[in-house]
């Protein structure tokens, strides 16, 4: 039995195992907290833990379906290019908003960490915070940040926006399917891309748009926003 908890098998059976059940759970009881993500999170961490086995141990299982992963953003593209000709009609404005939600959640991030105290290094590694992860972590890298702090921040980050993120926008007021989609790419990347396709394909559509463009422009302007505070 421990030589079954400590291999690949193991941990890609119970990753899947945990996910589809956290599925089935919210789809049950209807709470946006119980978000399939989180929950299988905790009960990994959990097991993990009551079980010792280690994060080397469950990711060489792990890793394989960390693979999957990349042909399933690459999925994300087909909904995209079968909209493509009216987003080309709004591209004007949707790199509008996309610029100004990049620059507003960098610097948000940044000095609200700074001036509640945190060290800058800290601050830096939340400022990248609404791209997708591999693009944040190397942009912290780059600017001084902590790269796996960076990671953990994006995932909650992400986590919260598919929990809270639709709600919010509602709540103020945000009606437009192509405006909540774009609002919650950009602010809560590939979680939130997730959980748009599954209420709509046309949410999912915008907020595929908006991981993209704001992961491109926050790899290519975080290092230029910091600069301005002389980091």
């Amino acid at each position: 039995m421990s030589d079954f908890l400590h291999s690949e098998l193991f941990a890609v059976t119970m990753t899947v195992g945990l996910f589809w059940g956290a599925q089935l759970l919210q789809k049950r009881l209807k709470s946006i907290i119980l978000n399939p993500i989180l929950v299988a999170i905790i009960l990994i961490i959990l097991i993990l833990k009551v079980g010792d086995i280690s994060y080397e141990t469950y990711y060489a299982g792990g890793k394989y379906i960390e693979f999957l992963l990349k042909p399933a953003i690459v999925a994300l593209g087909v909904p995209l290019y079968q909209q493509i000709e009216q987003i080309r009609k709004q591209a004007v404005p949707i790199m509008a908003c996309q610029l100004v939600g990049c620059i507003v959640g960098a610097v948000s991030a940044f000095l609200i960490a700074h001036y509640l105290g945190a060290s800058m290094d800290v601050a830096i590694s939340l400022a990248p915070k609404s791209a997708t992860t591999p693009i944040a972590m190397e942009v912290s890298s780059l600017t001084g940040g902590i790269p796996s702090l960076t990671a953990i921040i994006v995932i909650i980050t992400g986590i919260l926006g598919a929990i809270f993120g639709l709600k919010f926008l509602r709540l103020v007021g945000v009606k437009s399917p192509i405006a909540q989609g774009l609002a919650l790419g950009a602010a809560a990347h590939a979680v939130g891309t997730s959980h748009a396709m599954d209420k709509n394909i046309k949410l999912g559509v915008y907020s595929s748009l908006g991981l993209i463009v704001n992961g491109t422009l926050t790899g290519l302007l975080t290092p230029y926003i910091l600069h301005l505070f002389g980091i």
